[in-house]
Order: structure tokens, then C-alpha cells, then sequence
């Protein structure tokens, strides 16, 4: 495994507090969900940055965590990393048949923390997310991981977070305040749902608690991101400003999985491409 170093890790008080609030709610939507990936309407809304900082929040509790970047597009995850994509193999290499799923896994400065990166741009994002191998990929990082935290492409853009989601045990939408309408936000939603993955809420993001109606805690965002994926995907936007929510699905309050913490020095065996995992790797 290779090591990556996570650059601009520091984050104010309110930050860290929401996202210890964001993980103990995820935790609360049942100990069944290990695979959660993180979606959003259109690029900009500061979905990667979520996905990492959720990933490093959970590997703070002692949890063995990974983060899988599965937008084979226009990944972001890559610009927080100390290497570059020529340096590094990712997803569309295992994917491709290229690489071994241990050749993949990078480990990080953060200790219970791994991560996947994209890869190079393949022409066929949506084929190599759809085939036997990611499939496999999950399984096997379900048998050595506690929680694995999918970082998919906007889905009211592109189709490929619907494909991924067909894996994963739960979503999350991520939603830039006062810049996505309603109804964008709820086409968003039924296409998660057509494909059978349970939505377990929203993020409101971007928030400017200055405004009335967001409370007193101060700003929750990461500030102005930029349209990243602009001239990729184009600008999707929508013309109102109305803040848009998605009702969190009625859910019965249960006790956090209480796995007992691997030691930070660890590494999670990791089988190689195209075999089972093992009966006996650790499992949240």
C-alpha cells in the first residue's frame, strides 16, 4: 500500500462539532449500514469535501474506515492529496483489470483512515461501475472495513451514483443552501430510490447562519467551492433560491454498533482481486 498525506486537515470548532453530529446520526440509522455513499445534485455543493471529513470523523471513533472515490469523471478527493494522479493507482485500474484491490488502497496520515482514489478518466464511467468487479470490490471491503464512505458523481447530472448506489446500504444528499430547488432535489431523491437504496437524509451545506432562520451556531459550510465540474457537466443549477430539504426518512432510534476498536496500527487485509474475503476479517 502506498501512503498519501491529507493536506488542509484543520477545521474550526463548529465544523468538527457538526460532523461529529453528522456521524452519531448515521450511526443511529441502524448497525446494518456500512456502506454509505454521498450524492448531490449538481457540482459545487461540496460533496467530496463531506464524503472526507465524515470518513475522518467515524476512523476518529476507533472505526476502520475507507473512503471510495467513484467519480471517474472529475474527481476532487485527488487535489486534498500530496501525490499525483500519474503517482497513484486507482479504481479505474482495479476496475480495469490492472491492479489488485491491494495495489489500490492507500493508507493515509490519518490513523483507521484508507482511501481509493478514482483513477485516470476512463471513456466508460458508467460500464466499469456497472460490471462484476466493483460488485466484488464492495464485498471485500465490507469483510475488512467497519464503515466504507462512497464518494459518487453529482446524480442530477450523470446516472453513475444510481449505478454505485445499487452496493451501497444507504445514501446521503448533499445540498448547497439557497442555490437548488426543490424539485431538482426531489427528482434527485426518486432516482435514488428507484434503484433500491434506502435515502437516509440530507445535508444542508454552504449554510450562512447570518441569514434568518439557520440559527446561532455559526457557519457549518466550507465556503465558496466554485462550479467545479462546470465546463464538464455544464451548469444545472436552478433559477430559484428557495433552500432546499429533504425530509429524512422516519427512522427507529437504535444504539450505536459498539465493535470493538482495531488497533491504529493495523492494516485490514485486503484480498486481491477476484477472491473471497476471508470468513474471519473483522466486521462492524
Amino acid at each position: 500500500m502506498k501512503k498519501v498525506i491529507l493536506k488542509d486537515l484543520n477545521q474550526d470548532h463548529i465544523v468538527q462539532e457538526a460532523f461529529k453530529f453528522l456521524r452519531t446520526n448515521i450511526q443511529f440509522c441502524g448497525s446494518d449500514k456500512h456502506v454509505i455513499m454521498l450524492t448531490s445534485c449538481v457540482s459545487g455543493e461540496g460533496k467530496s469535501d463531506t464524503s472526507l471529513s465524515l470518513a475522518m470523523s467515524l476512523a476518529e471513533l476507533g472505526k476502520q474506515v475507507i473512503l471510495v472515490d467513484t467519480d471517474l469523471r472529475k474527481s476532487v478527493l485527488l487535489s486534498k492529496l500530496n501525490r499525483s494522479r500519474d503517482e497513484l493507482l486507482g479504481l479505474t485500474h482495479f476496475l480495469t483489470g490492472q491492479a489488485s484491490l491491494r495495489d489500490v488502497v492507500c493508507t493515509t496520515n490519518v490513523p483507521n483512515f484508507h482511501l481509493i482514489t478514482a483513477g485516470p478518466f476512463p471513456p466508460n464511467p458508467v460500464e466499469l461501475l456497472n460490471n462484476r468487479h466493483f460488485e466484488a470490490m464492495i464485498e471485500a471491503l465490507r469483510a475488512a472495513y467497519d464503515y466504507i464512505i462512497v464518494d459518487t458523481a453529482p446524480l442530477g447530472t450523470v446516472i453513475d451514483a444510481a449505478i454505485v448506489a445499487k452496493q451501497c446500504d444507504g445514501a446521503v444528499i448533499v445540498i448547497e443552501a439557497g442555490k437548488i430547488n426543490y424539485r431538482f432535489v426531489q427528482d434527485t431523491k426518486a432516482q435514488l430510490e428507484k434503484s433500491g437504496c434506502p435515502v437516509l437524509g440530507a445535508i444542508l451545506n454552504k449554510v450562512d447562519a447570518k441569514k434568518p432562520g439557520y440559527g446561532s451556531y455559526g457557519r457549518y459550510g466550507y465556503g465558496k467551492y466554485g462550479k467545479y465540474y462546470g465546463k464538464y457537466y455544464g451548469d444545472y443549477y436552478g433559477e430559484s433560491t428557495t433552500t432546499a430539504t429533504v425530509q429524512q426518512p422516519q427512522q427507529q432510534a437504535r444504539p450505536a454498533h459498539r465493535a470493538a476498536a482495531p488497533q491504529t496500527t493495523a492494516q485490514p487485509a485486503i484480498p486481491q482481486s477476484g477472491q473471497q474475503p476471508q470468513q474471519n476479517a473483522p466486521k462492524a
